[in-house]
Parts: C-alpha cells; sequence; structure tokens
C-alpha cells in the first residue's frame, strides 16, 4: 500500500507524528523517528512508554509525516501497531545514525527494553 514516493520519504530524516488512543479513547500523539521496510511504517520506543501502553491497550494507530522542506510532500497512513523486540536496540542505533549522525542512541535509559513498532497501512492519504 505504501507507493514508491511514500517509502522515498519515509527513508528520510522527516519527522512523524503517531497518533494512539489512551485507555479512556483519547487521542495522544507524539513525534517520533521514522522508517519504513517498504511494507511497514516503523518507529521506536520503549517498553513503558505512554505510546507503548496505548498500542498495548489499542493497536490502531496513525502516523502522519510531512516533509520538513515541502509541507505539500506528505503521507499519512492508519494501520495495526505490532511489536518487536528482536533487532529493536540495533535498529534505535540505526535511527540515531540517521537522524543525529551518531553511531549509538545516546538517550538510552538504563534498563530500558527497546521495540520496534511496526504498522501495517490499512489505509493512506498523501501527496
Amino acid at each position: 500500500m505504501l507507493t514508491p514516493q511514500d517509502i522515498e520519504l519515509l527513508k528520510e530524516p522527516q519527522i512523524a507524528i503517531v497518533a494512539t488512543n489512551s485507555v479512556g479513547k483519547a487521542p495522544q500523539q507524539t513525534p517520533v523517528w521514522v522508517d519504513t521496510d517498504g511494507e511497514h511504517v516503523i518507529f521506536n520506543t520503549s517498553k513503558g512508554r505512554i505510546k507503548h501502553r496505548n498500542i498495548m491497550g489499542d493497536p490502531l494507530v496513525s502516523v502522519c509525516v510531512v516533509d520538513s522542506k515541502n509541507p505539500y510532500r506528505w503521507v499519512s497512513v492508519r494501520g495495526r501497531a505490532e511489536f518487536v523486540e528482536e533487532g529493536a536496540d540495533e535498529h534505535i542505533d540505526f535511527l540515531a545514525k540517521k537522524y543525529l549522525g551518531q553511531d549509538t542512541y545516546p538517550m538510552r535509559e538504563p534498563g530500558e527494553v527497546r521495540v520496534m513498532v511496526k504498522v501495517k497501512p490499512t489505509s493512506r492519504i498523501g501527496s
């Protein structure tokens, strides 16, 4: 469902806004670093953070990316999120390189457990 243009945008160091639903069904939005494998929109978080807790309760999410240099170039997807622990530490280091130019994620907290969040789009809109 992702177009080649979507994949190109997601591979760039653009900030995404992820919307999740809290337990009370109130929307919660968070800026995140984003990536793709060509099929899923992927971001990374730690177990226990609000995004993680919200997705545990309701896996339906929305992810919107707007090109920081051209606001008319954008994509928004809705889909079901799933957590993947295997490779999540390497993934956050990959994102740190992509966004910060650093080999390792500098904001890692002692004892945190990282998870990749893979969102399989069920719908998309965009430019």
